[in-house]
């Protein structure tokens, strides 16, 4: 095989692995109502209220980025009764994404969405009732007292490994294009 046939076939074989990291489409986020208390209660998989212990930022196959915000639970009303929770979000600028700060208490509506990523998520996004705690005394007057989390878990070894398989194959992809560099050179450099 010529060195330019191998040159060929190497360019190839780069861009179909490349390809996957071309950003996906944009779409903007447009909310058509806002929602009641109790239809929103009903649409939501879980409700509860929590601290926001960790937001972390994730960079997809897809080129797309979003966040992912680690809570303590202080109350449940609706759905998983544990003490720790993941909420998946956008990173914002017309994704959808809602803004989490560390630290600071909501009152969340969630449901389980393939929006941000191929796998289904716990999502929330701008367009649901949630809320900052101190803003959410009508929706909290409507839903009660709520109970508190029954199930101690620690999610943060989970949290904090979220997406590292992406590095992995990132460097996977990379240490095997370096091989195939490295060959087509090798052999390069003997026909001459």
């Amino acid at each position: 095989m010529s060195s330019i046939t191998k040159l060929m076939l190497l360019t190839v074989f780069l861009s179909m692995i490349l390809s996957g990291f071309v950003p996906s489409a944009v779409y903007a986020c447009s909310c058509a109502r806002p929602q009641e208390v109790n239809e929103q209660f009903s649409r939501s998989q879980q409700v509860f209220s929590g601290r926001v212990l960790d937001v972390k930022e994730q960079r997809h196959m897809n080129g797309s980025l979003t966040k992912a915000a680690l809570f303590e639970v202080s109350r449940v009303w609706k759905g998983s009764e544990e003490s720790q929770i993941i909420i998946h979000t956008g990173s914002g600028g017309g994704d959808c994404g809602f803004h989490f700060e560390k630290n600071k208490s909501y009152l969340v509506y969630a449901r389980p969405s393939t929006m941000y990523g191929d796998n289904e998520l716990l999502i929330t996004i701008i367009c649901d009732r949630t809320s900052g705690l101190e803003q959410a005394q009508a929706d909290l007057a409507v839903l009660g007292e709520g109970k508190a989390p029954t199930k101690q878990v620690q999610l943060e070894g989970r949290f904090n490994g979220l997406y590292s398989n992406l590095w992995v194959a990132m460097i996977g992809m990379a240490a095997g294009a370096a091989v195939i560099l490295w060959y087509v050179w090798r052999r390069a450099r003997k026909v001459r």
